[in-house]
């Protein structure tokens, strides 16, 4: 299975310059947000498979003009195949804009999804726009991962957790990945494909 993921830029080659040629063989899309809803649907249309997303703390259109054909996945564990996936929107709070939350709000929205978790066996993917704290983050209050992220890879120990949020150029595929637990976490900026 080939999974496109995406987070924080559009990409040219993805929309403008679209080449389907080039991504014939994509099974799913995980946006990480701070993407235009327009984008979203675009991919979604043109690939001709799944797309789900989660916002970033730029995201401000999204309440009155959704990505069609697109799955809000903030707070919710999906299904697809044989993989569990769970999504969080959002960035640590820094100036009270929408999708920006306290550690606390965090850690309680985690909380929340326990028995979900618990029942399902634990997700297979994470996708967040924010990392984990220490973890591809910043020092600066709005680039700060949570640490309730960290517990959560801890505890579940998920296959993957991917995010955006963080803007850095990546000349290999390895420089994007950091292991924890047994769980690869990895910054999508731009677009990255996961091969499982």
């Amino acid at each position: 299975m080939k999974i496109l993921t995406i987070a924080d830029i559009v990409v040219p080659s993805l929309y403008g310059d679209f080449d389907p040629g080039r991504f014939t063989d994509i099974d799913l899309v995980l946006a990480c947000g701070d993407l235009p809803p327009e984008y979203l649907a675009f991919l979604a249309n043109s690939l001709e498979v799944p797309l789900y997303y989660v916002r970033g703390n730029h995201d401000l259109r999204f309440e009155t003009s959704p990505p069609q054909g697109c799955v809000d996945l903030h707070g919710r564990l999906a299904r697809y195949n044989d993989l569990k996936i769970l999504g969080l929107e959002g960035s640590r709070w820094y100036n009270g804009g929408p999708q920006q939350y306290h550690e606390n709000q965090m850690a309680a929205i985690i909380r929340r999804l326990r028995f979900t978790l618990w029942r399902a066996g634990g997700p297979d993917i994470i996708i967040t726009h924010a990392p984990p704290r220490h973890i591809h983050d910043e020092e600066d209050l709005c680039h700060r991962g949570f640490k309730s992220y960290v517990g959560l890879i801890k505890k579940y120990r998920p296959r993957y957790f991917i995010h955006g949020h963080i803007h850095r150029e990546f000349e290999n595929s390895a420089a994007r990945r950091t292991t924890l637990k047994g769980t690869q976490i990895i910054n999508a900026f731009g677009y990255h494909v996961l091969k499982i």
